[in-house]
């Protein structure tokens, strides 16, 4: 198992949580609009190859949040940012549902800055065929649930759900719809960044994902220059926690090319 430490960085007002394992070349995760454990077996698979780099996103879990965070893209330049004083030069970019759509901002962004981007069942894009799934019409639970194609899947990474998670979810709804809302969960603009982007991309989708459609998954792999589009059986949006090992086998040799 990858040696994990835990670091608090202060960017501007903005105190952000961060949790690093492994080393070599330099992975920046960033998790989904639920939140993220503190440690997944996907993390950990990660950093037996590379220097994994997962920070919290303001507001997600916990009630400090700056006032000042209004879009993804906010985010996108927050996490630059970190990467800059973090020294990361030519990171690669795993973004997973929520996260994906701030790393497809972060590449849109700074076009020749990373080595590999990474999307997993993204946000971002209006899906030509379908809606992304409205987590104002369930309760905090049932929009988890939703992410997982097996309810099994779903037990065995949060147990009996705790009121701790519940006030977290409650946490993370409230921010996502403070800089998510209008349009939902969507970018109007970013579909015509997506061409300049010179990183390789890998756009990958669970075969039952009941949040966000496959079409959004195709636009993004015909926006971007260089993508190929994957899916992962058995699997629903949150992959990297319903089928961790399949998705590394797909990820890891992706990001380990030169």
């Amino acid at each position: 198992m990858a040696g994990w430490s835990e670091h608090d960085f202060q960017l501007g007002e903005v105190k952000l949580h961060v949790w690093r394992g492994g080393g070599g070349r330099p992975v920046l995760v960033l998790h989904h609009d639920i939140g993220t454990l503190e440690r997944l077996p996907f993390y950990d698979v990660l950093a037996e190859k590379f220097d994994v780099i997962v920070p919290r996103h303001p507001g997600y879990g916990v009630p400090e949040r700056p006032a000042w965070l209004r879009h993804p893209r906010d985010l996108a330049a927050l996490y630059q940012w970190l990467l800059a004083d973090l020294g990361a030069d030519r990171a690669s970019l795993v973004g997973l549902g929520f996260g994906g759509w701030i790393a497809a901002e972060m590449a849109a962004l700074a076009p020749r800055d990373f080595h590999r981007l990474v999307l997993v069942g993204a946000m971002g894009v209006k899906p030509p065929d379908g809606d992304i799934m409205d987590q104002a019409i369930l309760s905090y639970i049932d929009y988890a649930k939703a992410g997982f194609h097996d309810p099994a899947a779903f037990a065995k990474v949060y147990g009996d759900v705790s009121t701790d998670q519940l006030v977290a979810w409650d946490l993370c709804r409230e921010m996502s719809f403070r800089i998510a809302w209008k349009p939902y969960m969507y970018s109007q603009t970013l579909p015509h960044l997506l061409g300049g982007v010179r990183a390789p991309a890998l756009v990958v989708w669970g075969e039952h994902d009941r949040v966000v459609p496959h079409s959004a998954g195709e636009a993004y792999q015909r926006a971007l220059r260089e993508a190929r589009f994957a899916t992962v059986a058995n699997a629903g949006h949150c992959v990297d926690m319903e089928q961790p090992d399949a998705l590394a086998r797909l990820v890891t040799p992706f990001l380990e090319q030169n």
